[in-house]
């Protein structure tokens, strides 16, 4: 069984690829990426590299071929149109090259009245695949809380989350995590091939009180909240290049739409994922060696 993986090189991917050799040999994996040379250290660990350009359907039917299963990590962008047509390459792609199953990544921001910006990609997801001629399974990420990491020190300098939530909650997950749980449903069939939608996140969501008081008890400085308007923080982070994208997620959590707890990665791996004091302690030590 031949397994080719989008995005090897990105944070998710280069876990994702991590678990994966964990359950099958590297002669068995096929990394598709846009920069080869980024992926040079599974190259020399006898991975097969092969350059994709998304928005190029002949790079990417040449880079799947002969791949029996795909785990697609999408593109970094905000490009709404770009996005799609890079999934509906990505389905073409595949049928033409004779991949049998897709393991897709998608985000719990999907509600048809959900105003994060790329919302209706996510909705279109799974449509999209339920009308091809893949078998698929579809994996929800919650808000990835590897960037609360970096955040701290802000949060420290600022002593209070300014998140523009009000009094709702946010779920969350690890990119550790989700890449345990993509690896464990690409390698069983049962799980991977009945169009099935799991929801990877923490069993707990957290109200940005609650979220400051375990970032207070790990980091031992008080982190309050004193949440910002949603303009507030498009502005704040407009600089960074994604301030409106981030404003209007946090729009939705907002509204309720990114409290959405579950049991899935539990159901999944058979056993819990790691807590937010546990990750965010294990994190804030990394920053203080």
């Amino acid at each position: 069984m031949q397994y080719i993986i989008t995005g090897a090189t990105g944070h998710l991917g280069r876990q994702i690829t991590n678990q994966m050799l964990k359950r099958v040999a590297a002669t068995d994996l096929i990394l598709a990426v846009h920069t080869p040379a980024k992926a040079i250290d599974f190259a020399n660990a006898g991975l097969t590299v092969r350059a994709i350009d998304y928005q190029n359907l002949a790079s990417l039917t040449t880079a799947f071929a002969g791949g029996d299963i795909l785990i697609y990590v999408a593109s970094l962008t905000y490009d709404r149109v770009s996005r799609i047509r890079e999934l509906e390459n990505v389905i073409a792609a595949a049928e033409t090259a004779g991949v049998q199953s897709v393991v897709a990544m998608s985000f719990f921001a999907d509600q048809t009245n959900n105003p994060f910006t790329m919302a209706p990609f996510y909705a279109y997801l799974p449509t999209r695949l339920a009308g091809s001629k893949l078998k698929y399974a579809v994996m929800r990420n919650a808000l990835y809380a590897d960037p609360l990491i970096p955040y701290l020190p802000e949060l420290i300098a600022r002593k209070h989350l300014i998140y523009p939530v009000g009094d709702q909650a946010l779920s969350f997950i690890s990119q550790a995590d989700s890449a345990e749980a993509f690896a464990t449903v690409a390698t069983t069939p049962a799980l991977r091939d009945h169009g099935r939608h799991f929801l990877l996140s923490q069993p707990n969501a957290f109200t940005m009180p609650e979220l400051g008081a375990i970032m207070t008890q790990v980091t031992g400085h008080p982190i309050g909240y004193a949440p910002v308007t949603t303009a507030e923080f498009a502005q704040i982070y407009a600089a960074e290049g994604d301030g409106a994208e981030l404003a209007s997620m946090y729009q939705a959590g907002a509204r309720g739409l990114l409290n959405q707890p579950s049991h899935d990665f539990t159901a999944i791996t058979g056993h819990a994922p790691t807590t937010m004091a546990d990750f965010l302690t294990a994190g804030w030590r990394q920053t203080q060696i």
